[in-house]
């Protein structure tokens, strides 16, 4: 972390919202961009963003009752002077894991039992850009935004987005062609103000994605303390048994138990990069009867090793997974910074 924050700035400043414990922020810093505002809902969320940024500005507010001239007030700039606006809206209403429709339009936990409407969060977002017109946006989704029926919601954000003032790009990038060790797809937006006149545009995948193995290559020997193992007798132990490193325990499931809801539980490959890391703590490792530990986590999710989390293991593991890696965006920004804010500064 130290080496990260003595790295110089590039001239670029990054408002952020919808911030959880820090991912995106961290991405930011790692190509060179200076944080000046951020916002965060999920108390937990915050205690982890300011244990590692003590000196930032954290607004702690309900992303419902920012005004943009509150952000404009805190960094001390007009309309149209920032340069990146970022957001990464609460996504739980698109996943293609979870209930997606059915829960649209309702009021439900999400993160550390706060109870929230989640499906309409990035309306607030491109409230806020409405009133910064930031020369870029970037912000960030889940993949089944673009999926299945979600798809209305998202050409309705891909409309309210362009009306805000911007010619808006939107790609599905997958982390694993980006530096993390994880196969993580995501919405990612880039929007350019239309009077820059300069094109949004995405990175390039990198040449090969990292393994497990090279990721936990000089790793800490775990500590009892770190390890949740699966018991001796646990149901959950007896898939393990029964599950091949890279898949999932739906197969093993489904021929003891003749059931397949197991999609989610996955003993990992060290030979590959990582599934996604979801928020709920559910990949195991792949020659042990155990739950990854947090440092593995860390490492599969990018942060650096003296990362602070803070909570215990499911929050520590939840603001992992519900966070965009670190390296990420890092590559997103770093591309925006040389073709596009390059072109306009």
């Amino acid at each position: 972390m130290a080496e990260i924050e003595s790295l110089p700035w590039n001239g670029y400043k990054v408002a952020s919202t919808f911030s959880g414990g820090g991912g995106s922020c961290l991405g930011y810093r790692m190509a060179g961009y200076k944080v000046v505002y951020a916002n965060e809902f999920v108390p937990a969320a915050q205690e982890t963003y300011k244990a590692n940024h003590p000196d930032s500005f954290l607004d702690t507010r309900d992303i419902r009752t920012v005004q943009a001239s509150d952000i404009l007030d805190a960094i001390n700039l007009k309309p149209g002077e920032l340069d990146i606006f970022d957001g990464s809206p609460p996504c739980s209403a698109f996943s293609t894991a979870g209930s997606r429709e059915a829960g649209w339009g309702k009021s439900k936990k999400y993160s550390d039992n706060q109870v929230q409407r989640v499906d309409d969060l990035f309306f607030e977002y491109s409230r806020i850009l409405n009133g910064l017109q930031p020369k870029v946006f970037i912000a960030e989704n889940v993949s089944g935004l673009i999926k299945g029926t979600a798809k209305g919601y998202f050409k309705k954000i891909l409309a309210e987005l362009k009306n805000c003032g911007y010619q808006v790009s939107c790609k599905l990038l997958d982390s694993q062609w980006l530096g993390v060790p994880q196969a993580r797809q995501r919405t990612i937006f880039v929007g350019v103000r239309n009077d820059l006149n300069v094109l949004p545009s995405h990175p390039k995948p990198f040449e090969h994605p990292y393994k497990v193995e090279e990721s936990f290559h000089d790793i800490a020997t775990p500590k009892m303390i770190e390890l949740r193992t699966l018991g001796e007798t646990t149901s959950t132990l007896n898939l393990w048994h029964h599950t091949k490193a890279g898949d999932n325990f739906s197969v093993a499931n489904l021929k003891l138990r003749g059931k397949a809801s197991c999609f989610n539980q996955i003993k990992i490959s060290p030979f590959k990069p990582a599934p996604t890391i979801t928020a709920t703590a559910q990949a195991f490792h792949w020659s042990e009867p155990r739950y990854l530990t947090i440092p593995e986590v860390r490492r599969l999710c990018s942060f650096p090793d003296d990362f602070i989390l803070e909570g215990n293991f499911m929050q520590q593991w939840e603001r992992m997974g519900r966070s965009v890696p670190p390296l990420m965006m890092k590559a997103i920004s770093a591309h925006v910074a040389k073709e596009i804010l390059s072109c306009v500064a």
